[in-house]
């Protein structure tokens, strides 16, 4: 059997704080509203701008950063794999939804003092935030070893 990929990589902002909830055996699970924007010029030199808005569900360890850490307007890295969902509602009709499970997410910009959150299964060690990299050239003293 071949192999296959199922993986989104965002970077947005939260539309909303977290919704957060527990299953019946305590788990928490938080649900993010990230907004992706991009811009471009036309065929008559006029900006244009589309936003798209993609449903993120954190479980366990993410739900509990997410909860303690994010509030609407941060901007944030996800990664995670597309899952599809359907269920009856209340009047009796299909729904469909899309969203996104996180695997990992990372807070990006300043953090107003917050820590910088990662997956669970990471190492612990240097800040997963990209920030420190904004000023720095690709010249000079580095880790590769070549």
């Amino acid at each position: 059997m071949s192999r296959s990929l199922n993986k989104a990589s965002l970077i947005g902002n939260l539309g909303a704080d977290p919704e957060v909830r527990s299953t019946n055996t305590g788990t928490r699970v938080a649900t993010l509203s990230i907004a992706t924007s991009r811009r471009w010029t036309n065929r008559s030199g006029e900006q244009q701008e589309k936003t798209e808005w993609h449903r993120v569900v954190c479980w366990d360890k993410l739900g509990e950063i997410a909860e303690k850490y994010l509030k609407k307007g941060d901007r944030i890295y996800v990664e995670g794999r597309i899952e599809y969902r359907q269920w009856e509602g209340q009047d009796g009709q299909t729904r469909y939804t899309t969203e996104i499970r996180a695997l990992e997410m990372i807070m990006l910009g300043s953090s107003g003092g917050r820590e910088t959150s990662r997956p669970a299964s990471a190492p612990a060690g240097r800040s997963s935030d990209f920030s420190e990299f904004s000023n720095q050239s690709l010249a000079g003293d580095d880790d590769l070893p070549f």
